[in-house]
């Protein structure tokens, strides 16, 4: 909130909604200027794009990003002397010619990858909530930040008729009250973005009704948030039969979209449920309609489904690549994200009337994706070992290739039949595996207070040997 936190929880309450309002009005100059009603507008006009014109305005602000990080990035520019001395005349203009990036690259050095020809002081400098491991940092100009918030006003509020001027909750993983309090409010009413701001770190099922109280006292209109706490919330709403704090719609970022959540929160907050999918580096966008479909947003990267390095065809899944086009000061060339994903193979238009490219999934962390014996990975596809089982939440964790433990916060009504089916389900999905139940009474959280629905532990010379077995035998 701008101040240190141990001085901001000694406050009092309206003085931390004083803070956080400070704080707000800050982060509206940065994201929201003169140029933002027009960027919204132009926004909406490329949405009926055809795919031609989306080609050519790609290819275009390929060639300038590709050219800019080859001669102004430090990283690349060494790169690129590095493969000259030793002969290689490779084309920097032909993206296939630049090598697959690690996170753990940007992640060591992130200096390295801001272009040299922009002063320090007109960067933004900001942290990944560092789900995985160490934050990255990532520096960006107040032209991409409004750039960006742009495209997510025009495809997230406005798709879904509400605005800047409406009222909102945001559930995220900053603490506005000490973790170890039992007392609220755990949250700040922030004036400046017309936002209550809610700690996912007290969201715990004795805790949950002053949330809700909160949200109606308030007067909230829509909810955006990270997707397993909105899904907690929603479980209380429905055990404690709370009809109060209905939504316009509930907006969910951070972590896939689950249907059996999709469900619960659809009919706790009486509103539709839309899913949004980026990250901080800038490298793949995209958010959900009014009809459901998940469209991408070019604007911001160029980005493509492959396996094993190679480009899958539509419907396939497969790793996530991206090159970001949106921010000049720190472009990021064929990026592993570490997600599955697959693209929309169906060439109908959305009946939204949007031409946007579309995905057909999320499908969650490739290094969260649990492998089977036989090969498969399995990530999307866990979730539904779940359906109709009392559980407040779970989390798959695999120790070896035979062994996987599940955690799991039980609901009322959680029986020894429902334990049963339980690791029956998942014996039909991975085989013959041992499986260990650990009842918790909260799955741990990241850093950032994200649930994983799946860990694998295996190292990657474990997952590459199961798959040479399979191979094998092919």
């Amino acid at each position: 909130m701008g101040i240190p936190l141990r001085t901001f929880y000694r406050l009092p309450y309206p003085a931390r909604c004083v803070a956080a309002t400070m704080q707000g009005y800050r982060l509206r100059h940065q994201r929201y200027g003169p140029e933002t009603e027009t960027l919204v507008q132009e926004a909406h006009e490329r949405e009926t794009w055809s795919p031609e014109q989306w080609k050519a305005w790609t290819e275009e602000r390929l060639a300038y990003v590709l050219h800019r990080a080859a001669t102004r990035v430090p990283y690349y520019r060494d790169h690129w002397a590095e493969r000259r001395r030793r002969g290689d005349r490779s084309s920097w203009e032909i993206l296939e010619n630049w090598p697959l990036l690690e996170k753990e690259e940007v992640r060591r050095a992130p200096e390295r990858f801001v272009s040299d020809d922009i002063p320090a002081g007109r960067l933004f400098r900001e942290r990944t909530s560092g789900t995985t491991g160490t934050p990255l940092v990532l520096a960006r100009s107040i032209e991409t930040t409004r750039a960006l918030y742009a495209l997510s006003l025009a495809r997230t509020r406005l798709w879904h008729a509400v605005s800047l001027r409406d009222r909102w909750g945001m559930i995220g993983s900053r603490p506005v009250a000490p973790l170890w309090s039992r007392r609220p409010p755990f949250w700040v009413w922030n004036a400046a973005l017309r936002q209550l701001y809610m700690s996912c770190h007290h969201l715990a099922p004795d805790l949950a009704q002053h949330y809700l109280d909160a949200l109606a006292r308030y007067r909230v209109l829509y909810l955006y948030g990270l997707t397993s706490s909105l899904f907690s919330l929603a479980q209380e709403i429905l055990a404690l039969g709370r009809r109060d704090v209905r939504m316009h719609v509930v907006i969910t970022n951070a972590e896939p979209v689950f249907e059996h959540q999709r469900r619960v929160m659809e009919e706790a907050f009486q509103c539709p449920v839309r899913e949004t999918y980026g990250m901080g580096e800038l490298v793949a966008a995209a958010s959900e309609c009014p009809h459901g479909r998940l469209h991408v947003w070019p604007e911001v990267a160029h980005f493509q489904i492959m396996r094993d390095g190679e480009p899958v065809p539509p419907g396939e899944s497969g790793e996530v690549v991206g090159t970001c086009l949106i921010n000049p000061a720190m472009p990021l060339i064929r990026y592993r994200v570490g997600d599955f994903a697959r693209m929309d193979p169906d060439p109908t238009p959305c009946p939204c009337g949007r031409r946007l490219p579309r995905l057909t999934a999320i499908e969650g962390r490739s290094e969260d994706a649990i492998l089977t014996r036989d090969g498969r990975n399995l990530s999307a596809a866990l979730s539904t070992v779940y359906h109709g089982l009392p559980l407040r939440e779970a989390q798959v964790v695999q120790d070896s290739i035979d062994h996987v433990t599940v955690r799991y916060a039980p609901a009322p009504g959680f029986t020894t039949t429902h334990a049963a089916a339980l690791t029956g389900r998942l014996r039909e999905r991975m085989g013959e595996v041992t499986i260990t139940l650990e009842e918790v009474a909260a799955v741990p959280r990241t850093p950032a207070g994200k649930v994983r629905a799946a860990i694998c532990n295996l190292s990657a010379e474990e997952r590459e040997a199961v798959l040479a077995a399979v191979r094998s035998q092919r």
